[in-house]
């Protein structure tokens, strides 16, 4: 099955499959009714601590893709988010959603590298 990254402000498309929000905190502006989501799995976002530090910076991606992948491995909440989110992917297409204006250097690109 295919993983796609979209920001949620994006209009939903039936391409989409199942939408699953990825951000630990609800997007601004944004209804339950105009996310069109089908899951938000708000446990698999990086730590507070993590992301404050990232803040979006490319020059530490590579750094942060390692403690973000260490974090999946070892917190117990987010390691039982990734795992809900691997069985997804074996029955239907995946659309990971983030409220992010960086679109590269993102935790949901991390995510569907490693998916």
């Amino acid at each position: 099955m295919t993983v796609q990254v979209k920001r949620i402000y994006e209009e939903s498309a039936k391409s989409d499959g199942k939408r699953v929000l990825v951000d630990g905190i609800w997007p601004r502006g944004v209804s339950k009714e105009e996310a069109n989501l089908d899951e938000w799995l708000k446990e698999i976002a990086p730590s507070d601590d993590l992301r404050k530090w990232f803040d979006h910076d490319p020059d530490k991606f590579d750094s942060f893709k390692k403690k973000y992948k260490e974090e999946l491995q070892s917190e117990e909440e987010q390691k039982k988010a990734y795992s809900e989110l691997q069985k997804m992917i074996q029955k239907e297409d995946v659309t990971l959603l983030t409220a992010t204006k960086e679109e590269e250097y993102n935790h949901a690109q991390v995510l569907k590298s490693l998916l």
